[in-house]
């Protein structure tokens, strides 16, 4: 099997409305990279490749075929409270205060305009979640 490099085996692939829009928030709030794009005849989005450091999301112009989606996305980032803040400087609306989770993680959530959540995680310890 071969998947491209900075794919996944599953990929997040999210149709949303006023794509050109979103692609500008994923860089403004998260700093994701535009790696690739191809457009329709309109000049909308067809696919549109967001890197994030190690993860590759697509995203596409919503239409009657397939309509806008929304998704949850758990995003690691350097520190949850200068994320939040950036998220929502760049449109983003606070959906839960940062703070230290049980499970080693300083947290913090935010909702996209497209309705999209997303949960910046600053995690504390080097080490999993779960001991097997």
């Amino acid at each position: 099997m071969n998947v491209p490099d900075g794919f996944a085996t599953v990929t997040p692939y999210i149709f949303v409305d006023q794509a050109d829009a979103y692609v500008r928030f994923l860089s403004d709030a998260f700093g994701a990279l535009e790696i690739g794009r191809s457009t329709t005849p309109d000049g909308s989005i067809a696919n549109c490749q967001m890197k994030f450091d190690t993860t590759t999301i697509m995203v596409s112009e919503a239409s009657s075929e397939f309509p806008a989606s929304s998704a949850a996305f758990y995003l690691y980032v350097a520190n949850a409270h200068e994320a939040v803040a950036r998220a929502i400087e760049a449109g983003a609306t606070k959906i839960m205060d940062v703070a230290d989770m049980p499970y080693n993680d300083r947290q913090g959530g935010v909702r996209d305009a497209s309705g999209n959540i997303w949960w910046l995680s600053q995690r504390l310890v080097d080490e999993p979640y779960f001991k097997r």
